[in-house]
């Protein structure tokens, strides 16, 4: 389902109808526009957003806003964000994007932007897209991603950055090459002229010019600094005293001013103010639950205070939502602290945002109110996204802030954090976190609640057993934590059962795989979490049994489930819908989902190895491509990482995939070493071949395909399968070799296989072209050998043939049924005429018949004709 937007972030701020107007300053953004960049960079209150949203009223060109916060340095949700905003500009400019984007992790980024650009390009006008609050932004990522887009911008389109801090982009390179117009805070500062205006016309004071000046200095023309001083200075009569004793450093002052502002409120006014300073967005009913205040009082005030100027920012156009100006709610909160009582107001705001079904902001109160069983029962209760990353580390960060003690006496809270710790995609101190929590319930009677506790504990055990490749201890911990934990515990049932499934699965154990998942999915009914990672699993196991369309509609299904901030996990839906689209040839997606998938897996603790399986098959890609040379050198590293870090489990993946490189480059001795090293049989049959001793392969196919039906393991099978057509074609025992290629297609054409075949280069070619003569699977064939055409090698990775074997697309399944059958009369030795009486032909007709057989079978006479045909088993 896609991700809602939050429509406020597009919010275009209307100009203040009694602003100070600032003609040199707009004059310089518009002169800015021949640029690509327009940085607007001071400290809080120098008037960045009310300059921009001056210009821009009355500028001619279409412009798109979006505000930023905390939330936009996760990559995907501020793409996401980037590409719903330049659709204000046009409305299905990265419309296929987005779609792509409400996925829990997007494509690499430079992929992205690649076709965001062009997109751009398209549009036919020049246009304007402002980002806010830039200082928002610390991810790395992000400011990649921005530094690409600003290398590559279309002359159409101008980017404007407002801003407290320097972005980290590579502004000197944009000076140097005149890309940058800046505004720094000496340019946004008021002149003299301007707070006078401000001051006495907009704020409603009458100053001298001296009064003006004396405070426009104290100021030194900082905006809300000057706001401030004229709040304060409402209803004051002796204005001239205030502007006096109005000295001091730049802290001291606004601290001032701001006991002053509050001092000239009256108490309703301030109690206000402070009590819902603890908020980030704010409602009418929202305030009135933080204050006990009847109904429609909270709205009432808030309007108020937008017509008193008092720091307020709208969210929206109904005048709904709204927020305090950020260094104003720094202070109220600073104030708030010093009078105390701050915990009740996060309690009761959290009461609120619960009773709304805003989950995530209810456990923020109640961890700020530190009220530990109200948050504990937030999360437990199931309702908050534990499968988006950002809450998995706001809860994290949560339980690691907590004492030890105050974990030790509720060790439920020692087992939130190591699930917790998982869920991050992290290993590292989660069994130290689980010896604490056992520690725990040495002081607690043995109830109900003890035992499903340590169920829960056994549950997380069977986890860690499955990524350290132990199931034997995943089953033992598994069934224990089936036997301890209450049966109302669907979260913990669910990953038992799951974690019963992977444990079954290591084992080759498929069909009762299938089944676990099946229940885990079925128990975790409603828990997004746990119905993510069996069904992921399940998918894995649609795989084995050679379900690929299955399977990859599984995995994108719990890819929709996920969150746009999804935890690492969701790289194994990646690789599994990478491995799929390798197998139907679809080669850039697959590398796209491979590299998404690897992002994700280095998000992981070091000790887990998921990434390996990545660069395999990254590596792969880069051998059907025929980038040998790129292939071999990324699994020397591959390799390497493996034996760094212990991945002993990974080993034979990474040497199979180095055979194949080895045998395309020709080193058959290294792959033989490699075979031997690592007990790889279905590797040794192709160095075999490629040794030229096709019947040492066919004896140890023969062998492994007898116990991979003994296991039912379908997709080890059919890969047996292939190479034992290949061997036997090999052997020269083309009969059985296309038979046994027949059967092989029937397992392979109802899950859409194609590199399976196209991976073993020009003998599959034959033996297809061979298969298509007798008729065998002719739209599977025919899609077959059309996916030859753009493999860059003709000859297999396993054995070598004679040049004179003819390219698929001139195989022999072009020929028709009346072609084949005049063939036959040519080898029979009948005369054009006698075929053309045989047949009640034209001779003229009979001719050309034969015109297209030669050409077809690449041949120029006769007895090259019937040669050839037998070469290829026709006759």
């Amino acid at each position: 389902m896609p991700t809602p937007l939050l429509a406020t972030k597009f919010y275009i701020p209307l100009p203040r109808p009694k602003a100070v107007r600032r003609p040199h300053l707009t004059g310089r953004l518009n002169e800015g526009l021949r640029h690509r960049l327009t940085l607007v960079s001071a400290p809080a209150g120098f008037g960045k957003t009310t300059l921009v949203s001056e210009w821009i009223a009355d500028c001619d060109r279409p412009v798109a806003w979006l505000s930023l916060d905390k939330g936009d340095n996760d990559p995907t949700r501020f793409l996401t964000y980037f590409v719903a905003t330049l659709q204000r500009i046009a409305a299905t400019i990265g419309a296929e994007m987005l779609a792509v984007l409400e996925s829990p992790q997007p494509p690499p980024t430079e992929s992205i932007l690649t076709t965001l650009l062009n997109d751009i390009a398209a549009i036919a006008d020049d246009f304007i897209l402002i980002l806010d609050d830039y200082h928002a932004i610390e991810s790395q990522a992000v400011d990649n991603a921005l530094n690409f887009l600003l290398d590559h911008l279309p002359p159409q389109m101008h980017l404007v950055i407002a801003t407290r801090e320097d972005p980290h982009l590579p502004l000197a390179r944009l000076r140097a090459r005149d890309q940058l117009l800046e505004l720094r805070a000496a340019d946004l500062r008021f002149s003299p002229a301007e707070a006078a205006e401000f001051l006495n016309q907009t704020m409603g004071l009458n100053l001298s010019a001296g009064e003006v000046a004396a405070l426009e200095t104290r100021t030194e023309g900082w905006i809300a600094g000057l706001q401030l001083a004229a709040i304060s200075m409402q209803g004051q009569e002796d204005v001239a005293g205030f502007i006096k004793s109005f000295t001091g450093s730049h802290h001291f002052v606004l601290d001032y001013l701001v006991e002053e502002v509050l001092g000239q409120q009256p108490e309703g006014i301030q109690t206000f103010l402070l009590c819902t300073s603890i908020l980030d967005r704010m409602c009418g009913p929202l305030c009135d639950a933080v204050l006990l205040t009847p109904a429609a009082l909270g709205q009432e005030t808030l309007a108020y205070l937008e017509h008193a100027n008092l720091f307020i920012v709208p969210l929206d156009n109904e005048r709904r939502w709204f927020r305090y100006h950020h260094l104003f709610a720094e202070l109220l909160r600073q104030r708030l602290q010093q009078r105390g009582n701050v915990d009740e107001l996060h309690i009761r705001a959290s009461q609120w945002y619960e009773e709304n079904g805003l989950e995530v902001e209810a456990f923020h109160h109640a961890a700020a109110a530190n009220d530990i069983e109200r948050a504990e029962r937030i999360i437990t209760r199931g309702a908050i996204p534990l499968h988006s990353l950002a809450v998995v580390n706001a809860v994290l960060n949560w339980l690691d802030s907590l004492p030890e003690t105050v974990l030790t006496a509720r060790p439920w809270l020692w087992v939130r954090s190591a699930m917790a710790t998982l869920m991050a995609g992290q290993t590292t101190g989660v069994e130290e976190k689980l010896q604490s929590a056992e520690k725990g319930l040495q002081h607690t009677a043995l109830d109900d609640k003890s035992r499903d506790l340590m169920g829960q504990i056994a549950a997380i055990r069977a986890t860690l057993a499955i990524l350290r490749y132990q199931p034997e201890e995943a089953i033992r911990q598994a069934r224990r934590a089936l036997a301890y934990l209450l049966p109302d515990n669907v979260p913990f049932r669910s990953r038992a059962m799951w974690a019963l499934g992977c444990a079954y699965q290591s084992q080759g154990e498929r069909s009762a795989a299938r089944q676990a998942y099946t229940e885990a999915i079925r128990q975790a009914s409603g828990n997004t979490y746990y119905t993510v990672l069996s069904t992921t699993s399940l998918g894995k196991v649609e795989e084995s049994e050679n379900q690929l369309y299955q399977a990859a509609a599984t995995y994108r299904r719990a890819l929709q489930l996920l969150s746009d901030q999804g935890p690492p996990n969701a790289s194994e839906e990646y690789i599994g819908l990478a491995r799929i689209l390798y197998e139907w040839n679809d080669l850039d997606t697959a590398e796209q989902y491979g590299q998404q998938s690897l992002q994700l897996s280095r998000q992981y603790d070091p000790t887990v190895d998921r990434y390996i399986g990545c660069e395999v098959l990254l590596a792969r890609l880069k051998l059907a491509r025929g980038d040998v040379a790129s292939a071999a050198a990324m699994l020397a590293e591959t390799e390497q990482s493996v034996r760094q870090n212990h991945f002993v489990q990974r080993m034979p993946d990474v040497a199979a995939a180095q055979v194949l490189t080895l045998l395309r480059q020709g080193d058959v001795a290294s792959a033989a070493r490699l075979v031997q090293a690592h007990d790889l049989p279905l590797s040794g049959a192709r160095v075999f071949l490629a040794q030229g001793d096709a019947s040492k392969a066919l004896t140890l196919l023969a062998s492994l395909r007898q116990q991979m039906e003994a296991k039912g393991w379908q997709d080890e099978r059919l890969k047996v399968m292939v190479l034992q057509a290949v061997a036997l074609y090999a052997h020269g025992e083309t009969e059985k070799a296309v038979q046994t290629l027949g059967e092989a297609l029937v397992l392979a054409e109802s899950g859409g296989f194609i590199r399976l075949f196209v991976d073993e280069g020009a003998p599959m070619a034959h033996l297809l072209s061979l298969a298509a003569a007798r008729g065998m699977t002719p739209n599977y064939i025919g899609k077959l050998l059309a996916a030859f055409e753009g493999v860059t090698h003709e000859e297999g990775p396993t054995t070598k043939f004679s040049s004179s074997v003819p390219h698929p697309s001139a195989s022999v399944d072009a020929l028709s049924p009346r072609e084949l059958e005049i063939l036959k009369l040519i080898t029979q030795g009948l005369s054009n005429r006698q075929i053309g009486e045989r047949l009640f032909l034209a001779l003229d007709t009979v001719k050309g018949h034969n015109r297209r057989i030669f050409d077809k079978l690449q041949v120029q006479r006769r007895t090259e004709a019937i040669a050839r045909a037998r070469e290829l088993g026709i006759l």
